[in-house]
């Protein structure tokens, strides 16, 4: 697809097949093309695993191309690309999907997951697993899909979908779905800059999720049914063909978002294998996968159809050419779809020491602390009343010798909402004040694991914009060694600190958060970021 393989290399999954290259440019084809059934002195096996949808056409593609005579045998699997992204990320040390408890083989040589969301996601939360991305093999635009009685339109869509009881807008799970993320994409884009309304869309869409994309469209068929959901097109064809009662019409964004389907070779394979894999994705681009594609509802690269495409009814003419994913805003759009249905105990811990009334220039002349205000306050809007949120400051000599002093106490926000709202106005710097840091973040450590609760995400998080500087206080040593010693990988706990500005440093702050044994750290050095970071932050599955 035009642009998307730019995209990918800009996130840093570069294709480098200088081994393949060799192989292919200097006469590479004819290690495995063989003249007779028995001029094969080596066989190369390769698996691939697709996404259920495109695995006949790709299998066909490739019996085909080992039929018209190559040295190597291929095997396709049908792989559920949720599954293959969580055990890739779990190679690399990243929980990138929460809940999953099926298993998956990671050995294919190739990967052809439904969209490059996946690749992006890995890469940006493992930068370990470098594939070399060759392109898209296939597309199936994301719709809204609805019973024609429902009379959607893309006009005042989010508006919509916010405020319609009567629509009842259903998702698959965006952080395990491809197709529910490009649906959440599609309808945030919709509200545009309203946050109100962008909340309210989500929390629309909360209501009736569902983990798999399966779940969604039963839901159209149920006692209760479901009015709209964003699903691929491809799965609206597959639904109509099944004969339902009520059929689905497609209604198509005129931001375009797609299930790409991105042909990559796994990172470490035997360079004879990569060779033959980048061969074999020239098989992929033939009139016969096209037909193939056609026949199983999935259109060709860039839109185009094969012979027998039968479009749902509401498909235009053409697509427009797809949205530019960027890595950065769906993360922050995860964030924020985790802060508003996942339960969460977070402990929020804010700066104020004198350097906090420094002036932000992107931020119109607000100081440090204003701006964080701003963020608190929009973050505390995000979350949902499953969370329970507490709100301490720190400087130095706050309360005694010690730096910092407790605003609220973790409490639920159902309840306790008014209360948040003022210990937020709380976060004002203390003029001469220092940064009582290292004592902080301990103490902070600790009371969240004293108050420690199953099922839900356990995280202090730590807005500061300066190092450590505390005389008789803790050193970094004595931290790190007093927080190994507590830590509990039955009870883990996710240390996130963000730092705004260009004083922190990253390198003692990392040494804080690998003694907690989860979390990160989000450095803003414009701090009027932050609540971008923040988003970062919530929606990152780094040591989750």
């Amino acid at each position: 697809m035009p642009g998307r393989h730019r995209q990918l290399q800009r996130s840093g999954i570069v294709a480098v097949l200088a081994a393949a290259a060799v192989l292919v440019a200097a006469g590479g084809w004819a290690g495995y093309r063989r003249l007779s059934t028995d001029d094969c002195p080596e066989t190369v096996g390769l698996h691939v695993a697709a996404a259920p949808e495109i695995a006949p056409a790709v299998r066909t593609a490739a019996e085909t191309w080992v039929r018209n005579g190559v040295c190597a045998t291929v095997t396709v699997s049908a792989v559920d690309p949720t599954a293959m992204a969580a055990a890739v990320g779990q190679k690399h040390g990243v929980n990138l999907v929460t809940g999953l408890t099926k298993k998956q083989d990671t050995t294919a040589d190739v990967w052809i997951p439904d969209s490059a969301t996946w690749l992006l996601r890995l890469a940006s939360e493992a930068p370990g697993f470098v594939p070399s991305a060759l392109g898209s093999v296939a597309e199936s635009p994301v719709v809204l899909a609805a019973p024609a009685s429902s009379a959607l339109t893309t006009e005042g869509l989010a508006r919509r979908v916010a405020t319609d009881k009567n629509l009842r807008p259903a998702v698959a799970d965006p952080d395990r779905d491809a197709a529910g993320l490009g649906g959440l994409i599609v309808l945030a884009g919709a509200a545009g800059r309203d946050a109100r309304l962008r909340v309210g869309t989500m929390r629309a869409l909360a209501e009736n999720r569902s983990s798999i994309r399966a779940d969604v469209l039963q839901k159209f068929q149920s006692g209760d049914p479901i009015g709209m959901a964003p699903l691929s097109e491809t799965d609206v064809i597959a639904y109509n063909r099944s004969g339902p009662a009520t059929p689905l019409t497609a209604v198509y964004p005129a931001a375009t978002v797609v299930l790409d389907y991105p042909y990559a070779i796994m990172p470490g394979i035997d360079p004879r294998k990569a060779g033959a894999a980048t061969t074999l994705r020239t098989a992929l681009s033939t009139g016969l996968f096209t037909a193939e594609l056609a026949k199983a509802g999935i259109r060709s690269p860039g839109g185009t159809t094969g012979p027998g495409f039968a479009a749902p009814p509401g498909a235009p003419p053409a697509l427009p050419p797809p949205a530019t994913l960027d890595t950065k805003a769906i993360t922050q759009l995860l964030g924020s779809w985790t802060a508003i249905t996942q339960p969460g105990r977070m402990l929020a811990v804010f700066d104020v020491s004198g350097s906090m009334k420094a002036k932000v220039p992107t931020a119109g002349g607000l100081t440090r602390a204003q701006v964080t205000q701003g963020v608190a306050r929009q973050g505390l809007a995000l979350l949902d009343d499953r969370w329970s949120v507490g709100n301490w400051t720190f400087s130095t000599n706050l309360a005694g010798r010690r730096p910092w002093v407790e605003n609220l106490p973790i409490s639920p926000c159902s309840t306790h909402r008014p209360q948040m709202e003022a210990a937020i106005s709380k976060i004002v710097p203390v003029p001469g004040g220092d940064t009582g840091l290292f004592d902080t973040a301990l103490a902070a450590y600790q009371r969240v694991q004293q108050g420690w609760r199953a099922g839900v995400s356990n995280s202090v998080v730590i807005y500061t914009d300066g190092r450590n500087d505390n005389p008789g206080g803790l050193t970094i040593d004595d931290l790190v060694a007093r927080m190994a010693e507590l830590r509990d990988p039955q009870r883990p706990i996710r240390v996130i600190i963000i730092g705004m500005g260009t004083a922190t440093d990253r390198a003692e702050l990392e040494k804080i958060v690998e003694a907690a044994g989860s979390g990160g750290v989000f450095i803003a050095t414009d701090p009027v970021k932050i609540g971008e970071i923040f988003l970062e932050a919530i929606a990152s599955r780094k040591g989750a």
